[in-house]
């Protein structure tokens, strides 16, 4: 297909499965909209009645218990808006940090101030360093695209993990449909959860056991949604949530800092998106984000065209960037370069949890864990 940009978002033919309708609109703008009004353009009002209803649940839920919820806190715009909304409403949460060595010295400043001003606890988890950059390593040296899915799998198993430990029984969600619901599956590893997927990478180019890792598979997951019953909320899909504004209130009440992308709040992810991707598989995710926002309202089309005239990455950010990730991973800079030139291999490649054995051994878990699903649910009505 030859090049071809979308008449009404900016998404464009580097993702392999647009399709263009009469218009010149492409699908994901498309389903993006059909998507959004479904959730963030109901009438604001029956957005309203909703948060409240989930707030007061949240309240009750946790009445008896130190915390009433967990809240993940990244030092991006995103979830300190969360904490700034939580106390608002009178919440107790638990504030929760995932630190796999990559922080960047802005998001430990927004973290510190955004916890001191809103007195709130914080609970950080650390991962182990050495077996986290093993793992990273393992997916750059298998030429897989979506070497981001390794943290976003144990954010959400040490999420789980604390909420069970403190006894938590709602996680606060920062998903934000308003720049996040354009995203091609080319562009990522749509089974971002897949720990079959994770743990084949690791045994083939691994050299590391993972220490004390969370784990996030299909049974684990399944006990989760049936025998804890996590309460979930996604505040910023329920608010009239204006990104811009909230960074200017941010500033203005925490002496937030912006860190001029999405996620960059992480080096690794800041090298990732604006190196990586670009350079080994031709992938510019600011299109899929400025697109969202077009969508949502929040920016116009030719704003989010003039943002994609600028560079992806400062050059002497990137310049600095390069040298301590390399670094950082004990690479040099020919072992890493032609990690970058090998052709990209589908995750798929490897294994998935899906594949015929491994789902198996899920669904005889699953069978054996049935009866006991049975009685907690029978237990829990009977109260």
């Amino acid at each position: 297909m030859h090049y071809r940009i979308c008449n009404r978002c900016v998404m464009d033919t580097t993702a392999t499965e647009i399709k263009f309708d009469e218009n010149g609109y492409c699908n994901f703008c498309t389903d993006c909209k059909s998507y959004l009004e479904k959730t963030i353009f109901r009438p604001i009002s029956v957005r309203q009645n909703e948060l409240r209803g989930a707030v007061a649940r949240i309240k009750e839920l946790g009445k008896n218990d130190k915390y009433d919820c967990l809240i993940g806190l990244s030092g991006g715009v995103d979830s300190s808006y969360i904490c700034h909304w939580a106390k608002r409403e009178g919440l107790r949460p638990l504030v929760v940090h995932f630190d796999n060595g990559w922080n960047s010295e802005l998001a430990v400043k927004n973290i510190e101030n955004i916890i001191t001003k809103l007195g709130f606890d914080l609970y950080t988890h650390v991962i182990d360093w050495e077996s986290f950059r093993d793992l990273q390593l393992a997916y750059i040296k298998a030429s897989v695209i979506d070497i981001e899915a390794i943290t976003d799998q144990l954010i959400f198993a040490s999420i789980y993990r604390i909420a069970r430990k403190f006894k938590i029984k709602t996680i606060v969600d920062g998903v934000n449909n308003s720049s996040e619901s354009i995203l091609p599956g080319s562009w990522i590893y749509p089974e971002k959860l897949d720990y079959v997927n994770l743990r084949n990478i690791h045994q083939k180019f691994g050299t590391k056991p993972l220490k004390d890792f969370p784990k996030l598979d299909l049974f684990r997951r399944y006990v989760y949604a049936n025998l804890f019953h996590y309460n979930k909320i996604q505040p910023l899909n329920l608010i009239d949530y204006d990104k811009q504004k909230a960074k200017e209130l941010l500033m203005a009440e925490y002496n937030w800092k912006d860190y001029g992308g999405k996620h960059y709040e992480s080096v690794f992810t800041r090298f990732y998106q604006g190196y990586i991707l670009n350079r080994k598989f031709k992938v510019d995710k600011r299109k899929a984000h400025l697109s969202s926002l077009i969508m949502a309202g929040q920016i116009t089309r030719q704003q989010a065209l003039d943002e994609l005239n600028n560079p992806a990455y400062n050059a002497k950010q990137l310049a600095e960037d390069y040298d301590f990730v390399i670094k950082k991973f004990g690479l040099t800079k020919e072992e890493f370069e032609r990690y970058m030139d090998a052709k990209p291999v589908p995750h798929e490649f490897y294994g998935t949890q899906w594949d015929k054995k491994e789902f198996r051994k899920f669904y005889i878990a699953r069978m054996l864990l049935k009866p006991v699903v049975f009685l907690a649910k029978l237990f829990k009505q009977t109260k």
